[in-house]
């Protein structure tokens, strides 16, 4: 990469320095899965075709010299590319309390190379409304990992059918998990496409592929790119309203995305970009030693979650503390921070008494943690006196160590209280309802190996990532362009204070940059009354154009 991007207005765009991962669900395998029924019925084909090559040519076996293995090799067809694996089914439901007839298109759409050939193959469910109105608003969804697969937003909050698990914070236990309608779709106000990235989903590179080729913050944003353009010169909706979704690592990914299609010459604007638990300056909360800000980011969240679980009182619930807590971790507790051991005696002892008020944390423990308090010792000494720890995702779950006495949590409990779920609703819901037919496996999260987190070649290419400046020059050079922020007050995987933090940098318009906040963790829609609140806001959003 040259470490520049085109720009219309000098010809250049330079590209900030950045790296290393701390959002949701980013879990590294080492583990590709490769073959479908489609390459399956080629190898079949290429076998029928060799053994009559070989039948045909027993005859002349005696008389007829063997060929070279090279002239062989050069006049052997390959083997044709199958055609995109589809399903195309009928449905209606009632969303926002409006029937809408659609059509499901499900399956795979071919990324082709610059020679035309497939390099991989990208698995999508698009929801269109009946009618072909080339005008009416299409918005492109994703989750994050990277890795992860889009089921979260699919089967969880925006798709026309949704898993049903506890809404009160509770394990998800064992199946039957119901599929239940679900009103709060936006099918009333857009079509939706819901995407998997290459090794996520149903997703893959075409084999003698090597996926790495898609497995970065720029190629990654390529590749979905490259997807919106392919789907947008399909369904004949180039001047169609556009929206742009992620959750986690998908709101980095949708920064990465958004410089793809308005950074260069051949621009794809947008009307809106939608940021949902959002993580996009890496550095800012890095949990690293000498990183102070970190600390002051994630008081917010630790406050919400010591008031949630009674270690802490304060008359304005949720918002109310978490506004007093800010303030506190912006002023003197990073005032605090930056002197480091030149903090005299009494201002330790009276940051430490405020800590203690605002974590629920024990001013003992605080004392030995020297005022810095990571968010892993957080969730397992927070509830320690009940033998409980919190949850990274959503800090609402507890969950029960084998060892008390550690110092940080054996496991998440707000992620394997859900995931068991997720996995078996969405394999259920695209072979059933969708119609879809394939021996692979859904990779529902870890299907991608070793990320690039690098945006330049430069001095700078091994530092934190922030792609936060990408959607500060897109609001600058596309006046119609809006950004929506859903944040929850439990989520420490993307803490709401660190994407505040990342979005309110000079550069930044605010009024084009909403956001909202909601009473539970990094999937806020799990919780019923957000999952409503959230569809509210994201289709006053969209209408608002």
């Amino acid at each position: 990469m040259s470490g520049v991007v085109p720009n219309r207005t000098n010809g250049t765009r330079p590209s900030t320095g950045v790296l290393y991962p701390f959002c949701h669900c980013a879990i590294v395998a080492t583990e590709f899965l490769l073959g479908d029924n489609g390459m399956r019925r080629s190898l079949r084909v290429a076998a029928a075709l060799s053994a009559a090559v070989l039948m045909a040519g027993t005859a002349f076996a005696q008389a007829t010299p063997a060929p070279d293995k090279k002239d062989t090799a050069a006049t052997t067809p390959a083997a044709p590319t199958p055609a995109p694996n589809r399903s195309v089914t009928k449905h209606s439901g009632t969303f926002n309390g409006q029937k809408v007839s659609y059509t499901a298109v499900t399956g795979e759409t071919f990324l082709p190379g610059p020679d035309g050939k497939p390099r991989a193959a990208i698995f999508s469910t698009s929801y269109i409304k009946d009618g072909k109105d080339p005008s009416r608003p299409v918005t492109f969804l994703f989750n994050g990992g990277p890795g992860s697969g889009s089921v979260w937003l699919h089967m969880g909050a925006f798709g026309p059918k949704r898993v049903a698990i506890p809404s009160d914070a509770k394990d998800d236990g064992a199946p039957p998990y119901p599929l239940a309608a679900n009103p709060d779709s936006l099918l009333d106000v857009t079509d939706i496409v819901f995407i998997d990235p290459v090794g996520t989903g149903f997703s893959y590179a075409m084999p003698g592929v090597d996926p790495q080729e898609f497995w970065g913050v720029t190629q990654d944003a390529k590749s979905v790119a490259q997807f919106i353009r392919l789907w947008l010169n399909e369904h004949g909706r180039w001047n169609a309203p556009k929206y742009l979704g992620g959750e986690s690592y998908g709101t980095t990914r949708s920064a990465a995305v958004l410089n793809q299609l308005e950074g260069q010459y051949n621009d794809v604007s947008l009307n809106g970009v939608i940021l949902i638990s959002t993580v996009l300056d890496f550095g800012a909360g890095a949990d690293t030693q000498g990183n102070e800000i970190g600390y002051a980011l994630n008081i917010p969240s630790m406050a919400a979650t010591a008031l949630f679980h009674g270690k802490t009182t304060h008359p304005g619930g949720a918002a109310g503390i978490s506004a007093d807590a800010r303030a506190w971790a912006s002023g003197p507790y990073l005032a605090a921070l930056l002197k480091g051991n030149a903090l005299s005696a009494e201002e330790h002892a009276t940051i430490r008494r405020d800590l203690a008020r605002y974590t629920g944390l024990s001013e003992a423990f605080l004392d030995r943690a020297d005022l810095r308090v990571t968010p892993g010792r957080f969730y397992k000494e927070l509830l320690r006196d009940r033998g409980l720890t919190v949850g990274r995702l959503d800090s609402r779950y507890t969950g029960k160590d084998a060892d008390n006495a550690g110092s940080e949590p054996d496991n998440d409990p707000s992620f394997y209280g859900i995931d068991g779920g997720y996995t078996a609703a969405i394999n259920a819901y695209a072979r059933g309802d969708l119609g879809y037919k394939t021996d692979r496996s859904y990779v529902t999260i870890g299907g991608v190996g070793k990320w690039d987190w690098r945006l330049n070649e430069g001095r700078d290419s091994d530092t934190y990532m922030n792609v936060a400046p990408y959607i500060s020059t897109a609001l600058r050079e596309n006046s119609g362009l809006r950004i929506f922020v859903g944040q929850g007050w439990y989520d420490f995987a993307t803490p709401f204070y660190a994407a505040e933090y990342s979005l309110t940098r000079s550069g930044f318009p605010k009024d084009r940059i909403e956001f909202q906040y909601y009473d539970s963790g990094h999937m806020m829609y799990i919780r019923d009354e957000d999952r409503a609140k959230l569809s509210r806001d994201v289709r006053a959003f969209i209408k608002a154009r």
